[in-house]
């Protein structure tokens, strides 16, 4: 009977290591020790990160938070190194090990073609590593979905906020992103 192969953490940080996902065209995250095959970014999903990056660096305490895009975050309790589009981190160095999720203030998805997964896997994968605040930027929606309170299986607390509202990150509450000026 055929099996899915599950890898450990270490045996993809082997495989990165050796260069085994060099010549493939796509990117893989592993999530819950499978490998995962991502979609291509298009110039929308592009675009939202580029923005949400400059207004994160803009707006973030920088003795308190750096920014990160598309960096690998270490979830060893869920077998996952997942990548998001940004995340803000506690202000440290992580050239030795990618940052965990107490390291994690903020962790941002952009969706344009992958809403679906980032809403029913990500969002528990990130939940129940205890990441504070999860956004879900909805590109076909033009909202955005703040996922905070997390427990062991999900978030306890969601809110939709729509183009037009002003939405900030509990880590700063003084940063205000305007949905209407990122979605325009």
């Amino acid at each position: 009977m055929p099996a899915t192969l599950q890898l450990s953490l270490a045996e993809y940080d082997s495989m990165v290591r050796v260069g085994a996902f060099d010549r493939i065209p796509r990117k893989v995250e592993l999530i819950r020790g499978e490998l995962i095959a991502m979609n291509p970014d298009g110039p929308i999903h592009d675009d939202l990160i580029t923005y949400l990056t400059d207004w994160s660096a803009d707006n973030r305490d920088r003795t308190k938070t750096i920014i990160t895009s598309q960096t690998g975050l270490n979830l060893p309790e869920q077998v996952s190194r997942p990548e998001p589009d940004l995340l803000w981190l506690r202000k440290d160095r992580y050239r030795n090990a990618h940052p965990n999720a107490s390291d994690v203030q903020l962790a941002i998805e952009v969706s344009h073609s992958s809403l679906a997964y980032d809403f029913e896997q990500k969002r528990l994968l990130y939940a129940s590593a205890g990441i504070v605040e999860y956004w879900i930027v909805d590109a076909t929606a033009t909202c955005i979905h703040v996922f905070t309170n997390p427990n062991q299986c999900d978030y306890t607390t969601s809110k939709i906020f729509k183009s037009g509202e002003i939405l900030a990150p509990k880590i700063n509450p003084d940063a205000k992103l305007q949905l209407q000026d990122l979605f325009n």
